[in-house]
């Protein structure tokens, strides 16, 4: 037999209903605050990401599934939805539009990474990019709108971790400042942190290694290190938050794994498990970057799998899976033609109903009906045809109750 590849999953009935459900409200919001949906291909150029996540990354480094196509050129599978969007938005010259540019997107990700819980080496992502503003207000909108996400789900435990690591400017001088601080224990550090040591000694702050994290944990504070102009807009954010009554604590730590990311950056982590459920930020030089004007961005994403995991905690009994409305039991050929039509007619009306397709007996669709739940059951005859009367039965109820078959619509509604 063959199965499913490691760090893949099959979404099935019965759980599916709870990601239609997430989806469902994200769009709802997202509708509400003018988002437009996008969708951009699985597979880009390789220099996408290189170029728009950052060369010095885990991402481009280790994860990446790179492949090259039949004509010779470098393909990635998407490794993450942003560099994507932003591609497009370029190319298909959706600069002129009315700025901000608000655009929201679902699609599958994939990272050949350890498998993790609520991550996979392919795994969905729900994210929204607003460009064109560089607005702190536009910083605030995003924080908001996932805060409405979170309330809309009912989730609880969960903690908003906000930091702002300066534009290229002050950054630069943080990042000598950082190495003078690693230099003297360079040599403690695991093999990527001594790699990125001269490249990007920024990622060392991002590294999982519990030794490295330790000797983190007193190296010099980006914020200690911001511009007048950053150091502006990251206080007006943190006002804004205040004035929203949105809760935060200052993390220093945050830098998030990709390299495009200014100023404000934002994780929205779970306590319960402590794990990152959304993060985002601002990316101020990612559209020109890859090829466009220069536009400031903010933008988030949250993977639906560990949001998921987080919403059954908090939601143990949710349920959404769709009961059966009615099924239609017929007796003999004449019935059988008759039903079929019936059916046909509810479902117009946006009733669901099933009526039997494996030629069972009586006995036996009766037995299917009580294993789908269904809500009533009808069973028609050659008598009920000829009389057009039947008798609906309440299945939970076990009442009955005469009809007048004409009228079965209004009184399933």
């Amino acid at each position: 037999m063959i199965q499913k590849l490691k760090g893949t999953k099959d979404i099935l009935p019965g759980e599916i209903e709870k990601w239609q459900y997430i989806e469902s409200v994200f769009e709802s919001i997202f509708n509400n605050y003018g988002y437009n949906e996008i969708r951009v291909p699985v597979i880009e150029s390789t220099d996408l990401f290189i170029r728009g996540v950052g060369e010095v990354t885990d991402v481009v480094e280790k994860e990446m599934y790179i492949f090259e196509d039949k004509g010779g050129r470098s393909i990635s599978l998407r490794p993450e939805g942003t560099a994507g969007v932003i591609r497009a938005y370029i190319e298909n010259g959706m600069s002129s539009l009315p700025s901000p540019v608000k655009l929201f997107y679902e699609m599958s990700i994939y990272r050949y990474e350890n498998i993790q819980k609520g991550r996979q080496r392919e795994f969905n992502q729900i994210g929204a990019e607003l460009i064109g503003s560089g607005s702190y207000t536009a910083d605030i909108e995003m924080i908001k709108l996932i805060s409405d996400v979170i309330n809309a789900l009912n989730i609880k435990d969960i903690e908003l971790r906000l930091n702002s690591i300066g534009c290229l400017e002050c950054r630069n001088n943080y990042k000598e400042a950082l190495k003078k601080y690693i230099e003297p224990n360079i040599d403690n550090y695991c093999e990527d942190c001594r790699r990125r040591f001269e490249k990007n000694p920024m990622r060392i702050l991002d590294c999982k290694v519990e030794a490295d994290k330790k000797m983190n944990e007193n190296a010099p504070r980006i914020t200690d290190y911001l511009c007048e102009d950053c150091k502006e807009h990251f206080r007006k954010v943190q006002e804004g938050l205040d004035n929203l009554g949105i809760s935060y604590t200052i993390d220093t730590g945050i830098v998030r794994g990709l390299d495009y990311y200014t100023k404000t950056v934002f994780e929205f982590i779970s306590k319960v498990d402590d794990i990152t459920v959304f993060g985002g930020g601002r990316y101020d030089g990612l559209v020109e970057e890859l090829g466009g004007a220069n536009v400031p961005a903010v933008g988030f994403a949250t993977g639906v799998e560990r949001l998921l995991d987080v919403f059954i905690k908090n939601n143990p009994d949710f349920n959404e899976e769709k009961t059966m409305k009615l099924f239609i039991a017929n007796i003999g050929e004449n019935a059988e033609k008759y039903v079929s039509k019936l059916v046909s007619e509810l479902r117009n009306n946006d009733i669901y109903v099933e009526n039997d397709l494996m030629g069972r007996s009586l006995n036996a669709q009766l037995k299917y009906a009580d294993k789908k739940n269904a809500e009533f059951l009808l069973i028609i005859g050659d008598e009920e045809i000829k009389s057009n009367k039947a008798s609906l039965k309440n299945m939970k109820t076990g009442d009955t109750k005469q009809i007048d078959l004409d009228n079965l619509i209004n009184e399933l509604k």
